[in-house]
């Protein structure tokens, strides 16, 4: 889909469908009143009789405005001017990229970007144009028999800015837009993809795939026995019970100076969680395929990463694995040995996730880190404690968890954080390793996390627990993408905050 931006006046554009604004109650915004005022009140005839009160998310098409170059109008109401923040300015956005889907325009001029909401420009009113957008047209059918028909709408979009001057901030606003989006498309088709197809070996030539799409990327990929010989103990314990054979892959971006350290995401790559012998409840057990999503946000972020060009170095870390009971898998009551040199009392092979990142890990410290950033569907207990709209964040360097609940913020991908106290630590305690990996019912998602700093304390860390935001289930099943919008903001400050 085409993105444009432009200046100018609503009664002189020549479109398909002219957008505008209505606040309650019956309040036209400022295109409504130039609209308004060139067809002698036809708008306000509309709202007075009722047809449009303002309402959040309610939507009207007017055809044959006197006075305007529109082939439509739709109005679009934005609630009260007072409650407009930025979730609701979400869900009217939501409301346009339906209601386009069932007009027949091919093209659109949007004036929501000119609606006042405190505290955002321009630039990510434009943002959120182009994500919102794409987002509602994302379809998952690749394994489908028959293909449902394109979805119908608009190819082209124009959204208003204040003045010609702010033309280059929409332009690059939009670039970013397409890049997140493009990351996070790629991040719900590796989410949505069956364990059968996306194994541990695919998510390593899609790695390789990126490399050859961006020449800034190079990929590495270690093989079990690579793995073997660095000590990486804990992962291949959890790769013991598949005949998938594990990997670890490391994809590193060069767009910034060669002496630059580089943000490290390393993202949880277990392709299919059965559990191990700790076997799940069959109930859903099919959407463990969703595991894997701290890895496919990985991808999707270094993807968008390179689309931009920006200049930063970032490295990607996934170990990759299947999880699955066998004659030769690992068993409650074993002890492993990670790459770290801890020995680790595997009480439950179901807390995997914390077994591959705790190498992952380690790893990361060849790349002399700027800052580290583990993402992993993790516990369930983070869907208890916060439900599914935040993923929660926890780390042990205050400035760099701020920063990414600040990111977040930007783009409406939040984050919450939780305390990474040292008396949760005692709850790992084993009698016979130094660690045991789980720490019982009680505050599973810190103590999780406590047993990941055990492996990060050379750099400044967070951890990115994403179990409630990776995917939705229900009619709508399937990946959202997250947190690819944050990490790729995160990255973008990040940048701007080197460059001073």
């Amino acid at each position: 889909m085409e993105f444009n931006v432009k200046s100018g006046n609503p009664e002189k554009q020549r479109t398909a469908c002219l957008i505008i604004g209505v606040s309650q109650p019956r309040k036209l915004s400022r295109a409504g009143r130039l609209i308004d005022k060139i067809s002698e009140g036809f708008l306000s005839t509309i709202i007075r009789r009722g047809d449009m009160d303002g309402k959040l998310g309610q939507t009207l098409v007017l055809h044959n405005v006197p006075g305007t170059l529109s082939d439509r109008l739709l109005l679009v109401g934005c609630g009260k001017d007072k409650d407009l923040n930025e979730t609701n300015y979400l869900k009217i956005l939501d409301s346009v990229s339906s209601a386009l889907e069932n007009i027949g325009a091919m093209e659109a001029y949007s004036y929501l970007t000119d609606l006042n909401l405190k505290g955002r420009d321009i630039h990510w009113k434009v943002l959120q144009n182009v994500m919102q957008m794409n987002s509602s047209r994302y379809q998952f059918e690749q394994l489908k028999s028959s293909k449902k028909e394109p979805v119908k709408g608009i190819r082209k979009l124009v959204m208003n800015v204040p003045s010609r001057r702010d033309l280059g901030i929409g332009e690059a606003a939009i670039k970013q837009g397409n890049a997140i989006s493009a990351g996070v498309s790629l991040t719900k088709d590796l989410g949505n993809l069956p364990g059968n197809i996306c194994t541990p070996t695919y998510l390593a030539e899609q790695s390789v795939r990126l490399s050859k799409t961006f020449p800034t990327i190079v990929t590495e990929v270690l093989e079990e026995e690579d793995m073997k010989k660095l000590g990486m103990g804990s992962l291949l314990s959890v790769a013991a019970g598949s005949r998938q054979p594990a990997k670890l892959i490391s994809m590193e971006y060069h767009g910034g100076d060669s002496q630059q350290k580089p943000v490290v995401l390393v993202g949880k790559g277990v392709t299919f969680d059965s559990g191990g012998i700790s076997l799940k409840p069959g109930a859903s057990m099919d959407e463990m395929k969703y595991d894997m999503c701290g890895a496919a946000s990985v991808i999707g972020t270094l993807s968008a990463v390179a689309e931009m060009q920006l200049p930063i170095n970032v490295v990607g870390i996934i170990p990759a694995t299947e999880n699955l009971p066998d004659g030769l898998a690992t068993k409650p009551g074993d002890i492993v040995t990670s790459m770290s040199g801890l020995t680790i009392e595997i009480l439950n092979t179901d807390a995997e996730g914390r077994l591959i990142l705790c190498d992952a890990l380690s790893y990361a410290e060849k790349f002399d880190p700027d800052v580290v950033i583990d993402i992993a569907t993790l516990t369930g207990a983070c869907i208890i404690a916060l439900g599914r709209n935040p993923s929660a964040v926890i780390g042990n360097h205050g400035p760099l968890v701020n920063d990414l609940i600040g990111s977040g913020k930007k783009v409406q991908d939040k984050v919450w954080e939780l305390p990474l106290w040292d008396e949760y630590q005692d709850q790992l305690k084993s009698n016979f390793a130094d660690i045991a990996n789980i720490g019982g019912r009680e505050a599973g998602t810190i103590t999780a996390a406590c047993f990941l700093s055990r492996f990060t304390k050379k750099y400044k860390w967070a951890h990115l627990d994403i179990a409630g935001t990776a995917w939705v289930s229900g009619d709508n099943k399937g990946a959202t993408g997250r947190p690819v919008p944050l990490l790729t903001q995160y990255i973008i400050d990040r940048m701007e905050e080197m460059q001073g």
